[in-house]
């Protein structure tokens, strides 16, 4: 972590590889150049990237992407609704091979564009958790279909006793749905009841919007698991981890 100069009163950040304070970030299809940028400025940073939904298929020269996060000691996963679209053309042995041919250690298992059994679900988290380490995906990517919070902590239970390593809460990239209402608002007696039985560590909260970084922060702290981060907001993040932005400015200084 770089701390270019000394200041008292600062929150103490957890190091790679780190169980909690993880930093997601979404790529939506970078260029190999704009990754070896990302990384100049924002690698201590980053615990994860994910490539966002299906950009992979369509993204040129994969490989050599891959090859720069894999040198910076960056796990790179696909999107979960790549994953929806091999199991919705029953093609799921094609994704395993597609997880061996480019050397990818995670994968993220979701249901929010298809309609997936819950068992059915969990039976694919625990057969890929033979093989690589899986993230799960809770909630909807459908803004008018809302989730009670008993089925969400249900289901978040159930993912991660099938095999998951941490469960995430569903946003998108906009931060309007899922966790949050269409305006971006957080669904805060739905965080409030989620966290009464899931801990907190297991949970990575989708976060893309300032505001909704500022309400988890307050809630758990700096060491947070936020994901959906866009790639220019990687350093911008850090600091309202180390409250050195006006937005969480007092929250840390009260307390330390």
């Amino acid at each position: 972590m770089y701390n270019n100069f000394s200041l008292t009163k600062v929150p103490t950040r957890t190091s790679k590889p780190r169980n909690s304070g993880f930093t997601m970030v979404m790529d939506k299809g970078l260029s190999v150049r704009d990754v070896e940028d990302l990384i100049e400025v924002s690698g201590d940073y980053i615990d994860i990237v994910k490539l966002g939904w299906a950009t992979s298929y369509v993204t040129p020269n994969l490989a050599g992407k891959l090859e720069v996060y894999r040198s910076a000691g960056i796990p790179v996963y696909f999107g979960g609704t790549l994953f929806e679209a091999f199991i919705i053309r029953n093609q799921f042995d094609d994704y395993l091979k597609l997880l061996e041919k480019y050397n990818i250690h995670h994968a993220e298992v979701s249901d929010g564009s298809i309609t997936l059994e819950h068992d059915k679900k969990c039976e694919y988290i625990h057969t890929l958790a033979k093989h690589v380490t899986v993230l799960s995906e809770v909630g909807s990517k459908d803004a008018e279909k809302i989730i009670a919070p008993y089925k969400w902590i249900e289901q978040m239970q159930a993912e991660l006793d099938a095999g998951a390593w941490k469960v995430i809460g569903e946003a998108r990239e906009g931060g309007n749905v899922g966790l949050f209402r269409s305006s971006g608002e957080v669904r805060s007696g739905l965080v409030e009841e989620i966290l009464r039985k899931i801990p907190a560590e297991k949970i990575i909260w989708e976060a893309p919007q300032k505001e909704q970084q500022v309400y988890f922060i307050k809630l758990l702290d700096a060491n947070v698991n936020l994901g959906n981060i866009a790639p220019n907001e990687v350093v911008p993040l850090e600091t309202l981890r180390l409250g050195i932005r006006s937005d969480t400015f007092d929250h840390f200084l009260n307390k330390l």
